[in-house]
């Protein structure tokens, strides 16, 4: 445990989402992807994690909840976050949004052409940590170039793991 660590980014989400990005060519998040499920344990949590994705400029997410940006119902906390499958439940999100069978919950960016998505889901003890930034997609070649990353917290380094 690093007492100096100050918890206002997850230098292994950071460096999981742009292994992903770059896997799938994504060169701006915001445009790029038709949604993102992130994994919101925390409403402070969220925040930090909008950042270290890509999604707002450091110290600037809460800024564009306030502004609706990122505005959706939903999310880990109203589903509880049952271990395991809250992971699994995103992803099966992010295929029912991109195939358009989301119903209620179905979002406008996928009308518009964005095929596209990300989820994220982050686990482990003190010490070590997985964190999974998986970029899903209604077009194969893309979603199929996208290997998971493992990284560990004192090392930043990658470990790329085919599943």
């Amino acid at each position: 445990m690093d007492p100096d660590y100050d918890y206002m980014t997850f230098p292994e989400v950071v460096a999981s989402a742009v292994d992903a990005y770059a896997q799938a060519g994504i060169k701006d998040p915001r445009q790029a992807l038709a949604m993102a499920e992130v994994h919101d344990c925390f409403t402070p949590t969220e925040l930090v994690l909008m950042e270290d994705l890509g999604f707002a400029a450091r110290g600037t997410a809460w800024k564009e909840v306030l502004a609706g940006t990122f505005d959706l119902d939903g999310g880990l906390k109203c589903v509880r976050q049952p271990i395991g499958a809250s992971g699994r439940r995103s992803l099966f999100e992010a295929w029912l949004q991109l195939r358009g069978e989301a119903g209620k919950r179905q979002i406008a960016s996928v009308a518009r052409g964005r095929r596209l998505a990300l989820t994220h889901n982050p686990g482990g003890a003190p010490g070590e940590c997985v964190s999974r930034v998986g970029i899903v997609g209604s077009e194969p070649s893309v979603a199929s170039r996208v290997r998971p990353a493992v990284l560990s917290p004192a090392s930043h380094r990658t470990r790329s793991a085919t599943t």
